[in-house]
């Protein structure tokens, strides 16, 4: 259990350090500004616009949403049997929980602009930049279904998983609500956090 615990002590410092050190990168001293590869990007992605794609990242854009997220991942839990599946279902949810919460603190804390490089496809969302709340909670939830206690997923669903966690991330660059940086790091505190979740001896009890 000690072994566990340390594991998970650890995922969720390093969930911490991926936050701190974004934030140091692009608000240093507590002004944020735009580096080079965020620029970059944010070009790359208003060069390529076509209305083909502009279409796809606004629909692709929600599946990273709470307003989406939350009700699939409690319709799945509501469905469970008791037993395996219900304790799945539980990880996955309490992982998109966790993830929603870290996104949104770290909103405030920071306090990063949006990008105005270039016109958005989309209404600016009201909150702030730093970091993607849609990244970090679609990757939250594909990397809660993929590492879930006691189950080893099909290379299909690995698969499934990354096609949506790469769609919605672009998207949020395309649609240029979101720097790649936040993208970015939204995408790997995450993983960190549900590795972090994932090494709680409570799983491990429950598969006993």
């Amino acid at each position: 259990m000690k072994t566990a615990l340390s594991r998970a002590a650890i995922f969720a410092l390093t969930a911490l350090t991926i936050l701190l050190a974004g934030a140091l990168l692009i608000c240093p001293e507590r002004t944020c500004r735009v580096p080079g590869f965020d620029v970059t990007g944010l070009a790359a992605a208003h060069g390529s616009r076509n209305s083909w794609l502009d279409a796809a990242f606004m629909a692709v854009s929600w599946l990273g949403s709470l307003f989406v997220l939350a009700p699939a991942v409690l319709w799945l839990a509501w469905r469970a049997p008791t037993g395996r599946a219900r304790m799945d279902k539980a990880f996955v949810a309490l992982a998109l929980a966790g993830a929603a919460l870290i996104g949104h603190l770290a909103k405030l804390a920071i306090d990063r602009p949006r990008p105005d490089l270039f016109p958005a496809l989309i209404d600016t969302p009201p909150d702030t930049s730093f970091p993607s709340a849609h990244a970090l909670q679609v990757t939250a939830v594909a990397a809660a279904w993929l590492l879930r206690p006691g189950q080893t997923a099909a290379p299909r669903e690995v698969l499934a998983g990354g096609v949506l966690v790469a769609a919605v991330s672009l998207s949020r660059v395309y649609l240029q609500v979101h720097f790649p940086s936040d993208v970015v790091v939204g995408m790997a505190t995450a993983l960190a956090w549900v590795l972090a979740l994932r090494h709680l001896p409570v799983w491990q009890k429950g598969l006993q």
